[in-house]
């Protein structure tokens, strides 16, 4: 599976992104099944499951445009994501979208770019390499973080 790409590391890491964001997927359902519920916060992304998922799909897609952005690559046509009352209902069309839409952009981008440094929307310097990192990192934290409240409100 993408076996074109030039750069082997960002192959890895744009697999390794589709995975952790469906076993994200599958793991917000379990909780949403198990109703569990967020810790309070002021972060308006964790207001509920529903807020948290839309959170986690809005960041699959600002990481891809982000790269693209910066590299001077197209723009990857990516949806933006639906909003937290539509989330749950539309995720499924939505991921599959995306996740489509991440395999292409990096593919014909030499390694040393990757090394490359830039601000991001949160004002923090990034490589692509680092980026990339960061992206598949999101959903398996959020994983983790249902795993946890799972395990903790039975």
């Amino acid at each position: 599976m993408l076996e074109y790409y030039r750069y082997r590391g960002a192959r890895a890491l744009v697999l390794m992104h589709e995975r952790y964001m469906r076993e994200f997927w599958v793991m917000w359902k379990q909780a949403k099944a198990a109703n569990i519920t967020l810790p309070k916060t002021d972060d308006p992304d964790y207001e509920s499951l529903n807020h948290l998922l839309h959170h986690v799909l809005r960041a699959a897609r600002g990481y891809m445009t982000w790269m693209c952005e910066k590299l001077a690559l197209p723009d990857p046509q990516i949806q933006p994501a639906p909003p937290p009352e539509r989330a749950e209902a539309e995720a499924d069309q939505y991921l599959e979208q995306v996740l489509e839409r991440w395999r292409e952009p990096l593919a014909g981008v030499e390694e040393p770019r990757f090394n490359d440094t830039y601000k991001s929307r949160w004002g923090m310097d990034y490589s692509m390499d680092s980026m990339l990192e960061h992206a598949v990192c999101h959903p398996l934290r959020h994983t983790f973080q249902l795993q946890e409240l799972m395990g903790n409100q039975k």
